[in-house]
């Protein structure tokens, strides 16, 4: 007796075991943010909504909205960071244009580095850390070439600040969508003079000599940087964390940039809440001394009139001064003001989408002051304490530097899977 199998049940088997492994769909499961490992100095936050709220020209404007998820630095860029970024222009500026020596170059590849692509010859950043920065602890033939570059600032001898550019590309943003790349040429040395600049008939000359170069400020914010220097530091950053991952298989494949954050990533991050309608403000003001048991500001903003110091300093605090707010990011408000990515304008809530918004347009140098404008938030040590609420916010001229405006980078990241849209089984109600 034949045993037979019905001739579609046959096909359905061979199909069933010719189909490739694409179609074997793993379940989705659910993601701890504990087990994600954040690039160093940042703090994951995840995606979600919330009240965008924007308090300018004496008219309160708020609008629901969601942000997805990114990474954001724990503290402002301190000025030890930013020196890192000055030293390897400096380096970079002192090797193509004055040494001209092999040895610090590695083997041409062909290998293709930049925000553009562009081909480049690598420098051997293993050999010139050694004795980084070139200009100050090289040995003195190597000195001597770099003489021309070199000058005068505060009585000491540093490297021409107009020398030293980081030279950057990136996709132009003006109202029209176009992926027109633009190549912009920063001198990215900050400005050490914006303390007498911001506060004249004041004694000031002490900071101006040596806050971004003395040991004693050096995890104090930076400051004295424009909109412009700030976004060459988050390209640079970028730029040197690609390098970095290029040879890990795990990594390399991932497309990973720093920005400023937008307006809406900053207050997103600066509120700290996860659901729109939580109306409580988490920035902790003020903490309790163990030693008197009395009440002590956790804030460094101006107090009233002629009042600086009551917040334990007259000027910047070290970044992490304070408590941290509930996502782990410390002086959102306060210490510095922080440039964000969006242009300004007072109509910004009105103009942009309610998914990531951005109010994005890249100024020329020969733009209308109207047009050059950058939003900046967050409140500093010389603001009153009305500058501090996160739905505050100011504005400046995207070349303009000052002693009162940082920054802080972002990095956009991936969701991560939560219970809610786990793989189940279905169960008939």
């Amino acid at each position: 007796m034949r045993s037979s199998v019905p001739i579609t049940g046959l096909l359905l088997l061979m199909l069933s075991a010719c189909q490739p492994s694409i179609y074997n769909t793993p379940k989705t499961r659910a993601v701890s943010v504990k087990r994600l490992i954040p690039p160093q100095g940042m703090v994951y936050i995840p995606s979600g909504t919330f009240m965008y709220k924007m308090l300018n020209d004496d008219k309160a404007e708020q609008r629901k909205v969601s942000v997805s998820a990114f990474f954001i630095d724990k503290t402002e860029v301190t000025n030890k960071q930013y020196q890192a970024f000055v030293n390897w222009v400096a380096d970079s500026v002192a090797i193509t244009d004055y040494l001209h020596d092999d040895s610090f170059f590695m083997p041409a590849t062909g290998a293709t580095v930049g925000s553009a692509g562009k081909e480049q010859r690598l420098i051997d950043w293993s050999k010139v850390n050694k004795i980084s920065p070139l200009w100050k602890k090289a040995p003195p033939e190597v000195k001597e070439k770099l003489a021309p570059m070199m000058t005068m600032i505060n009585g000491v001898r540093v490297p021409n600040p107009e020398l030293v550019v980081y030279r950057f590309y990136y996709i132009r943003m003006d109202g029209v969508k176009n992926n027109e790349y633009m190549m912009d040429t920063v001198s990215v040395y900050p400005h050490e003079s914006v303390w007498s600049a911001d506060f004249p008939n004041a004694q000031m000359t002490v900071m101006d000599a040596n806050y971004f170069t003395n040991k004693i400020y050096e995890y104090n914010p930076v400051v004295g940087v424009t909109w412009k220097q700030a976004r060459a530091y988050a390209d640079w950053r970028g730029t040197q964390l690609r390098l970095m991952i290029r040879n890990n298989p795990n990594l390399r494949n991932f497309k990973l940039s720093f920005s400023l954050p937008t307006e809406a990533q900053w207050q997103f991050a600066a509120e700290a809440k996860l659901s729109p309608n939580d109306t409580t403000d988490h920035t902790v003001k003020t903490t309790v001394d163990k030693a008197t048991g009395k009440e002590q500001l956790s804030l460094n903003f101006k107090q009233g009139e002629g009042s600086y110091a009551s917040d334990g300093s007259t000027f910047t605090l070290p970044v992490t001064s304070y408590t941290p707010n509930a996502f782990g990011i410390y002086n959102m408000a306060g210490n510095v003001s922080e440039w964000t990515l969006d242009a300004y304008s007072p109509s910004s809530s009105q103009l942009v989408n309610d998914l990531n918004p951005a109010l994005l347009y890249d100024a020329t140098s020969k733009d209308a002051m109207l047009m050059r404008r950058k939003v900046v938030r967050g409140g500093s040590w010389k603001d009153n304490g009305e500058m501090l609420n996160t739905d505050t916010r100011s504005f400046d001229d995207q070349e303009a530097a000052h002693s009162y405006i940082g920054f802080r980078c972002v990095m956009a990241a991936f969701e991560l899977t939560g219970e809610q849209v786990k793989t189940r089984k279905y169960t008939k109600k």
